[in-house]
């Protein structure tokens, strides 16, 4: 998530009243997790075992529960809770603004598009040409929505990250301050969920198919020309790559990568990350000719027992 202005490490540092190590004048342009850090960023860090990682990550401001050595051309900022302070962050430079209308006068919708009755359709948004949305769609503020695009009934676009720390007085949720958006072609089922990145996008890129009640998790990036069947279920921070068909009812662990043109069969549990042009069956996931070979032999194995 970028700021609208440039703020300066002094800034920030006064704003979640904290202290801070390095150049009281240096730039920060952002905010953003250890996932998508780009130079100017900040990310947040409250673990011990994420601190080398979040150091040295190509975030130039880390935002840490810790003093400990400053690497060159990085500042600090010291914080008791980290995690609170990153949901101050998101909830100063991207506030929620109420929405009293269906349709809000800030977003903008191409020629073409067919807005069918009771959507709503939130700030910010952006609708290219030529796409039909249908009745009762819901549409997140900042979602961006390419060209040709056709969105089923009850879908909604942009709700919040599934993200919680787990504290003693109950569960703390991390603020969503990013985006969805939709590329040219996509075709999105009936009551499907696309939840919005929690500083980045969650995007589907162009000429992806998907079928219903389907729902893609934050920050997740699907590949061009995918197609996904009904009732599967994508974790957070994954990536689909070009090509990739997922059947019914898969469900998908979170920051995993499904390689190009890997095919994954009906009520696979994925796992782990699977290299494309492959098929794949089962939980745990594997190829799914040696998945088939391993439930002959368990098979083969029962009747010789039973024999016996």
């Amino acid at each position: 998530m970028k700021f609208k202005k440039t703020q300066t490490l002094q800034q920030i540092a006064s704003l979640l009243q904290v202290d801070f190590i390095g150049d009281k004048n240096f730039q920060i342009s952002g905010i953003n997790e250890i996932h998508v850090v780009e130079p100017g960023d900040i990310v947040f860090v409250d673990h011990p075992k994420y601190y080398d990682k979040a150091l040295k990550s190509a975030a130039t401001t880390i935002l840490i529960n810790k003093k400990v050595d400053c690497p060159e051309g990085k500042t600090l900022l010291i914080s008791d809770d980290p995690f609170r302070d990153f949901n101050k962050l998101t909830k100063h430079f991207n506030p929620f603004i109420a929405s009293k209308v269906s349709i809000s006068e800030s977003a903008v919708i191409g020629e073409g598009t067919t807005i069918q009755p009771n959507v709503f359709i939130g700030n910010n948004v952006l609708i290219g040409k030529n796409c039909v949305i249908h009745p009762n769609v819901t549409i997140y503020d900042n979602s961006v929505i390419g060209n040709n695009v056709t969105i089923h009934a009850n879908t909604v676009l942009g709700a919040d990250a599934f993200y919680y720390k787990n504290r003693t007085t109950g569960f703390d949720k991390l603020l969503s301050g990013g985006r969805v958006v939709i590329e040219d072609y996509v075709d999105l089922g009936a009551s499907c969920t696309i939840d919005k990145g929690v500083t980045g996008d969650t995007r589907i890129k162009e000429g992806t198919k998907i079928d219903n009640q389907v729902h893609v998790g934050h920050d997740t990036v699907i590949g061009k020309k995918c197609l996904i069947a009904s009732q599967t279920g994508i974790a957070g921070c994954v990536i689909i790559e070009d090509e990739v068909t997922i059947w019914g009812q898969v469900g998908t662990n979170s920051g995993i990568t499904i390689g190009k043109g890997a095919v994954i069969l009906g009520q696979t549990g994925v796992t782990k990350s699977v290299l494309g042009g492959k098929s794949y069956f089962g939980t745990p996931v594997s190829e799914s000719r040696e998945k088939l070979k391993e439930m002959a032999e368990i098979k083969r194995f029962l009747k010789e027992r039973k024999n016996s």
